[in-house]
């Protein structure tokens, strides 16, 4: 169990996943928590970062910073979420173990495990398979991270550990117009068309594939007991085990806006991977589950939306 007063630095504090943590660990009693916005301090620079640590010592690490996107946004620079990400990870994970972290939570995605992978998609199936290509490169940055996490665990001991959620939503999410997730893409686009008065919204793709979805505040409390009660090199899965279409998806989105258009489809567009529902009976195992429902969670986002306008500028 980590001591109530342990140092603990958020990576990332300021994205979703990040500022979910640190919610949860506040709730938890935990409060001695260290954070950098990206301007104090750029993980990709490996000797801010190594002076960084060397200065702070912190004892707990949660890696939540990352470049991250939807498929337009990784498509079109590929180059980048893989150079930004594999840099940023690399330099935090070392010197975490350079100045003697006790323990250090890497966060990932669903999108390591390959394409056509078995359904529910189990921890072992990680590099059984070819990588959807929309997001190979994030995937594989985050395949390093977390391989690089168990080499350090099998060479020297450490006690780093990585979970790997499945799609995330939730209060502070990204709801940029290209560079952004399915979910907070449907919320501003249906709320932006209710609106305007459209009569109709297009969305990519024929809608058919199948998506999991948690509410990020429940990733939160996940970490917080991995953090507590798991030690181990394989990852774990992070998720509902339920699974919707897009197409569900797109209809339960548009009924907690309040958009009553109709809603159309555009085949030319990419459907990404066809199924992506994890297999998470190991995070049941333990002693976790999800608390929040998808159409609850949608609700609260919309809210976080709305409450927060600047958000759909970003």
């Amino acid at each position: 169990m980590m001591d109530k007063n342990a140092k603990i630095y958020v990576a990332g504090h300021k994205g979703m996943v990040g500022s979910a943590i640190v919610r949860a660990l506040n709730k938890q009693g935990y409060n001695n928590i260290i954070t950098r916005t990206h301007a104090e301090l750029n993980l990709i620079r490996q000797d801010d970062v190594e002076a960084f640590f060397e200065k702070e010592k912190p004892e707990i690490v949660v890696l939540a910073a990352a470049k991250v996107g939807g498929i337009v946004a990784n498509e079109s620079a590929l180059a980048d979420f893989m150079y930004d990400n594999m840099m940023l990870e690399m330099n935090v994970i070392h010197a975490a173990f350079k100045n003697n972290c006790k323990k250090l939570l890497f966060l990932g995605s669903s999108c390591i495990y390959p394409r056509l992978a078995p359904q529910p998609m189990p921890e072992s199936c990680l590099l059984t398979g070819e990588l959807e290509k929309t997001n190979e490169a994030y995937a594989l940055a985050k395949i390093s991270g977390l391989k690089y996490c168990e080499f350090l665990n099998r060479q020297y001991g450490t006690d780093y550990i990585s979970v790997m959620p499945t799609n995330l939503y939730g209060p502070n999410d990204n709801y940029h117009p290209t560079h952004s997730h399915v979910l907070p893409a449907l919320i501003r686009r249906f709320h932006e068309a209710k609106e305007a008065g459209l009569e109709s919204v297009t969305c990519w793709g024929d809608g058919t594939p199948l998506r999991e979805f948690l509410y990020v505040d429940d990733l939160a409390d996940l970490c917080v007991f991995l953090l507590n009660n798991y030690s181990g090199n394989e990852t774990v899965n992070a998720g509902t085990g339920k699974e919707l279409t897009i197409k569900e998806l797109t209809e339960i989105v548009a009924r907690v806006v309040g958009y009553k258009g109709k809603i159309e489809w555009d085949p030319s567009k990419p459907n990404g991977t066809p199924r992506k529902l994890l297999d998470v009976s190991k995070a049941k195992s333990l002693g976790w589950t999800y608390k929040t429902e998808l159409e609850d969670g949608i609700r609260l986002a919309y809210e976080d939306f709305l409450n927060n306008p600047m958000r759909a500028e970003r």
